[in-house]
């Protein structure tokens, strides 16, 4: 059984993501969407409340889990028996980065990371748009995926 994870943060998990995502399982058998706790960023929804979101976003799709977790994400990866990250790239400046950290991975574990580029339509997607809009009291319906009601 070929296992990925699609590690993030996810504040909040976006259309983007869900391509990704969807995208993702015509290659795995299984997708763990994987949100991390991050202590450099600042987060406008709890780990519960984006996890929630995330399980809507994929409710009656048995092949997505979701999960969390607080460790490096190739430790985490090795701990569920995942043999692949996912990850997606909306732009040349998320290469170089995306790069590095998937060799140091591999390296460190053996485990590979994939990459698939966001749909033209969903680049200028981010989360970090989406939590500015949201603060400015903006709808943001268009940039979240089907069923996940903030």
């Amino acid at each position: 059984m070929k296992r990925a994870i699609f590690p993030g943060t996810f504040d909040p998990f976006t259309i983007g993501h869900y391509s990704i995502v969807m995208r993702g399982l015509k290659i795995f058998d299984e997708l763990i969407v994987a949100i991390g706790h991050n202590q450099s960023k600042k987060t406008l929804f709890d780990i519960e409340k984006r996890k929630a979101m995330i399980e809507q976003a994929f409710e009656g799709e048995k092949r997505v889990h979701v999960s969390t977790y607080d460790s490096l994400t190739v430790d985490f990866a090795q701990a569920v028996n995942a043999g692949f990250i996912l990850r997606g790239l909306r732009s040349v400046g998320d290469f170089e980065y995306e790069r590095t950290i998937g060799d140091t991975n591999r390296i460190l574990s053996g485990v590979e990371t994939v990459i698939l580029f966001t749909e033209a339509e969903y680049a200028h997607i981010s989360s970090t748009v989406a939590r500015d809009l949201i603060s400015y009291g903006k709808d943001i319906k268009a940039f979240l995926p089907p069923n996940v009601v903030l």
